[in-house]
């Protein structure tokens, strides 16, 4: 049975983790039969979205709290997660992704990931084990490549501000749309654009099936 872990980045598709892109990569590795360890960053989150509205709230949250949500309470903090402890990693996207693991959606392709991010992220890339990149998450892999000094491929979507700050980190980029996959058989990475692309979530599900079916095939 094999170990994933799957790192949520809160809970939302505005301020957190993608809950229709977690739930369904949580689904599919159930029915594959993995032993999964979901975990989040214990850290406020950038901001808090009222999702009614799209207005930003005048409080915070704690972002392995709001992840637990999704989780059920069975969540770990990241940071005591080691690659060795696992046989492949995928990441939901969703905004907060973008806001609270990096902080693309503020500084671009200038931005920097949350140290226990990078750190779990290069363990899994250097072991040679299988990572999925879903949404926005294929950016901040991209960003893990670069600062690893390592070339790759990964996907963002057909959207051409992505895939330009993709390609300035010096990674390449192949557009696809919402219900396949891409993947990068040197670094084992396969990323799939879930709502960068996809109209409703039966396409969502589509590609992250693929993705979490090539992921384990990988293992």
């Amino acid at each position: 049975m094999p170990k994933v872990g799957v790192v949520l980045s809160g809970c939302g598709a505005q301020d957190g983790a993608e809950i229709h892109e977690s739930v369904i990569t949580l689904l599919a590795l159930d029915r594959a039969g993995a032993d999964v360890t979901i975990m989040a960053p214990d850290m406020n989150q950038f901001h808090v979205i009222n999702h009614l509205n799209g207005k930003t709230m005048d409080t915070s949250r704690n972002v392995l709290i709001e992840a637990a949500r999704i989780a059920r309470g069975n969540i770990v903090d990241v940071a005591t997660i080691t690659g060795d402890e696992l046989d492949a990693l995928i990441f939901p996207g969703g905004t907060g992704m973008a806001k609270n693991i990096f902080d693309y959606a503020m500084a671009g392709p200038n931005c920097t990931v949350i140290s226990d991010v990078q750190r779990l992220t290069t363990e899994i890339i250097e072991a040679g084990k299988p990572l999925g990149a879903i949404c926005i998450a294929p950016v901040m892999v991209a960003k893990v490549l670069q600062k690893m000094g390592r070339s790759g491929k990964v996907t963002g979507g057909c959207s051409e501000q992505i895939t330009a700050d993709i390609q300035s980190m010096g990674i390449e980029t192949e557009p696809v749309s919402a219900g396949e996959i891409v993947v990068d058989e040197e670094n084992k990475i396969v990323s799939t654009p879930a709502y960068v692309e996809a109209k409703s979530i039966k396409e969502v599900a589509k590609g992250i099936d693929k993705l979490v079916t090539k992921v384990l095939e990988m293992v």
